[in-house]
């Protein structure tokens, strides 16, 4: 029996074990287009799914001794449809194309063995397709892992951590709450992921956090030990769930927008201050009293590039041309890095014999913050040449002009600016060179002139 929510390819292989045969010997009633994506250390990847012409879907049934109805209700994959190989001469073939579970229909985890155990009599692996506020198996005390990474955990234990699954039993009232405020669940979950596990980056500089390290080393077995590094990346999304969740909360209440509004003068508009009510609040609602205006200065971030959106929408204005200005869009560059990219990052790191460092570990967050400005100016010159097109020959070349020398002198400060901090970060010249594609001693003079001035 297929489980609620399982990857097909997932579906396959426990049909495999089922019967007692490989994996690839069953895989061969299909005819494969392509080969399925592997890891670093040569497996295939977990998070493989596998997708399957209307042929393919009969075979699938057949083979598991269920109606197609039944694995399409379960298989979020079961129905999708491949132009590759469901059109054409070869359609009436069994065919299946290997693609990315992420690609196909959301993010992959591991299952809990024991459930799968309960349910199909199998103490087998199995993947399925969940969010990452479902990721907590109540009845056995575990965090159901990523399947995308390339490590052998597939779960955490979570006794003597209750407030993890207390936060799962709390989303749904949340969810609802999303909805009344006509926002979708899972874009308010990714904000507020994205704003708490930037903290969790920051955290190894807060002398004053006490239960981020607690949760790290119970669910790391009871102490992390000299792999530290490693188990804060496996760690990261169960242990700030909690957080996570009340975050999300936070950010749906009219109350604390109403904070944002206030924070920023209201009717008479004024910078955000360090110790605003709306981020001193919300460290409270963390438990974190102190964290308020830490998060209050955290320029560049999704919480106060939240807030700019709500006190924006609450004075009736847009942002730049073409922006869409949602305060539940997360923007691409404030997506936090995944479990499997901060591994493989850490595993190159560690071939190259540790000399790589982390941009917001080694970049204060006054030169981040500098580097964004520059950009941000040049990005607001350039958007007000759009339609500059019209008066004389000499008029329209002039606006242009001085609007272009203007971005380019800005851009030309932010390459040195970030060539700077990437030198004093340790990365050789000759790389930073390479990249900003300047002559090693021209770049070595100008950096130096810098270092004059300032």
């Amino acid at each position: 029996m297929p489980l609620a929510g399982e990857l097909t390819s997932s579906l396959i292989n426990r049909a495999a074990d089922h019967y007692g045969l490989p994996a690839a010997g069953v895989l061969r009633l299909w005819t494969c287009r392509n080969s399925p994506a592997r890891n670093d250390s040569g497996g295939v990847r977990a998070d493989a799914e596998i997708v399957l012409n209307e042929a393919g879907r009969a075979v699938l049934a057949e083979l598991c001794g269920v109606e197609p109805a039944v694995l399409a209700h379960a298989l979020p994959a079961f129905t999708v449809d491949d132009p590759k190989i469901s059109t054409g001469r070869e359609a009436a073939l069994a065919q299946a194309r290997w693609r990315a579970a992420g690609a196909v229909a959301g993010e992959a985890a591991f299952a809990c063995r024991s459930c799968t155990a309960r349910r199909t009599g199998q103490t087998v692996r199995a993947v399925r397709y969940l969010p990452r506020w479902q990721r907590v198996c109540v009845r056995h005390g575990r965090w159901l892992l990523d399947a995308d990474a390339d490590q052998p955990l597939e779960h955490l234990d979570l006794h003597g951590l209750p407030e993890v699954a207390a936060a799962q039993r709390q989303w749904a009232g949340v969810a609802r709450r999303a909805g009344r405020a006509a926002a979708e669940p899972g874009q308010v979950f990714a904000l507020a992921h994205a704003v708490v596990a930037r903290w969790w980056d920051e955290a190894l500089h807060w002398e004053q956090e006490e239960i981020w390290p607690h949760r790290l080393h119970r669910l790391a077995g009871g102490n992390a030990g000299t792999d530290l590094q490693r188990w804060r990346i496996v760690d990261r999304d169960a242990a700030i769930f909690p957080e996570v969740v009340a975050v999300t909360q936070a950010l749906l209440e009219p109350a604390m927008a109403e904070l944002v509004w206030r924070d920023s003068g209201a009717g008479r508009p004024r910078p955000l201050p360090a110790d605003g009510a709306f981020c001193r609040r919300l460290g409270e609602r963390v438990g974190r009293g102190w964290l308020g205006p830490l998060s209050a200065v955290d320029y560049g971030g999704p919480l106060l590039t939240w807030m700019g959106a709500v006190i924006r929408q609450r004075r009736g204005e847009g942002g730049p041309p073409g922006w869409r200005d949602d305060p539940w869009r997360l923007q691409r560059e404030q997506q936090p890095a995944t479990m499997a990219g901060q591994l493989r990052v850490m595993a190159a790191e560690q071939q190259s014999g540790g000399s790589r460092t982390r941009w917001r570990a080694t970049v204060s967050a006054e030169h981040r913050f500098h580097i964004t400005q520059l950009v941000d100016e040049a990005r607001e010159q350039l958007v007000e040449l759009r339609g500059v097109h019209s008066g004389t020959t000499a008029e329209v070349a002039r606006t242009l002009l001085e609007h272009l020398s203007h971005s380019a002198a800005l851009i030309d400060q932010a390459l040195v600016h970030t060539a700077t901090a990437a030198v004093t970060a340790g990365v050789s010249l000759q790389e930073v060179a390479h990249w900003s594609r300047l002559p090693a001693q021209e770049l070595a003079s100008v950096l130096a002139a810098g270092q004059d001035e300032d």
